[in-house]
């Protein structure tokens, strides 16, 4: 998803630290505001939010991301991964180029927080490869419930490394998505793959990711964070391409083609394929940047796991790919984990103002 997904760029930050920010926020703003003016702080509102903006940006960019994975899907018999990253965040860079007028005015692209922006894109990478190499071996729906266990990830990371309390109801409700991607992957069953557990590693990178996006580079403009994911991903690729060349591992390259494989001849076919996706990825991860930061992420979550019904759709359209009832229990005990948890966390956040509020009055 994108790039998640990816954000992939761009995925459902039901961050602790979104309530943070925005509380610390209102604090410092209510206090130079009644330093300034002497009006208290309950008669200011926060502004800039646009719910039903980052909604349609929100389910129309998981859309084109899952339609984006089934085609890479298709691709990944004919050229590697690497390749695929490489050509495909070029095709992004040229488009940014063309559409840098547009896209950032007569604003500099040059990020505000180099160092967030270098770091979003680093995980952002973890999380790609992570899902990317999985789809050839793995069904879509496999892949959406791998990876769409980030909100519960996003629960976690908060506790631990900013320090939010998650009461008892949250704890059973993120136990209670595991346990449905548990139901998803059947680690006990003869088939599985230890290459199934890569989307819920992606998972974990893309909690990361959205963290950080929504802590650390609000401010900065989406063209700006599609820039630095697609230079990051050209520097990824061409690393993997040269790395595998000079390597060669001839049998793992015979068993594994996608991921240990350089560079192979690309057909006018594949080169259409890698341009489509390179579009799709560019306006989605643009568009799931803008949504992010145009509405809270606690209200988004719903709209987030859309993108299970779409990677189901296209997988059940282009490869007859069915998922099992055990699968979509799992998938709507992950669904429905992670909107409680964003429920919970959207009125504990509200509880939080109206206590500053009345402290600040």
């Amino acid at each position: 998803m994108g790039d998640v997904h990816g954000l992939h760029l761009i995925a459902v930050s039901r961050c602790c630290s979104t309530h943070i920010f925005r509380n610390v926020h209102l604090e410092t703003a209510s206090h130079a505001h009644r330093q300034a003016t002497g009006c208290p702080a309950s008669r200011l509102r926060m502004t800039g939010d646009r719910p039903a903006l980052a909604a349609s940006l929100m389910v129309g960019s998981l859309c084109m991301l899952s339609l984006q994975d089934s085609l890479v899907k298709l691709a990944s018999a004919d050229v590697s991964l690497w390749q695929f990253q490489a050509l495909r965040a070029a095709c992004n860079l040229a488009m940014l180029f063309v559409l840098s007028r547009f896209l950032w005015g007569d604003a500099s692209a040059y990020p505000k927080r180099l160092w967030a922006v270098v770091l979003r894109s680093g995980l952002l990478i973890g999380a790609m490869v992570c899902l990317f190499g999985a789809i050839p071996f793995l069904g879509l729906s496999q892949v959406a419930a791998g990876l769409y266990v980030f909100p519960l990830f996003v629960a976690v990371l908060s506790a631990v490394f900013l320090g939010e309390h998650v009461g008892p109801r949250r704890i059973m409700a993120v136990v209670a998505g595991f346990a449905g991607t548990l139901l998803i992957l059947k680690p006990a069953s003869a088939s599985f793959q230890w290459v199934s557990l890569a989307p819920v590693l992606a998972g974990l990178f893309y909690a990361a990711t959205v963290l950080t996006t929504r802590k650390l580079c609000r401010e900065e403009s989406p063209a700006t964070l599609a820039l630095g994911v697609s230079v990051a991903f050209v520097i990824l690729g061409s690393v993997g391409i040269a790395a595998m060349e000079t390597i060669q591992p001839a049998a793992l390259a015979e068993s594994w083609p996608y991921l240990f494989v350089g560079w192979s001849p690309l057909s006018m076919e594949t080169a259409a394929i890698i341009l489509a996706c390179s579009t799709l990825n560019l306006v989605a991860n643009i568009g799931l940047a803008k949504s992010y930061q145009s509405a809270e992420s606690s209200w988004l979550a719903p709209f987030d796991y859309s993108y299970l019904i779409f990677a189901t759709f296209w997988g059940v359209v282009m490869w007859a790919d069915v998922p099992d009832l055990l699968s979509f229990v799992g998938m709507a005990m992950i669904a429905a984990s992670g909107c409680y948890v964003a429920w919970r966390e959207r009125m504990e956040s509200r509880l939080r103002r109206a206590d500053l509020n009345r402290v600040l009055r």
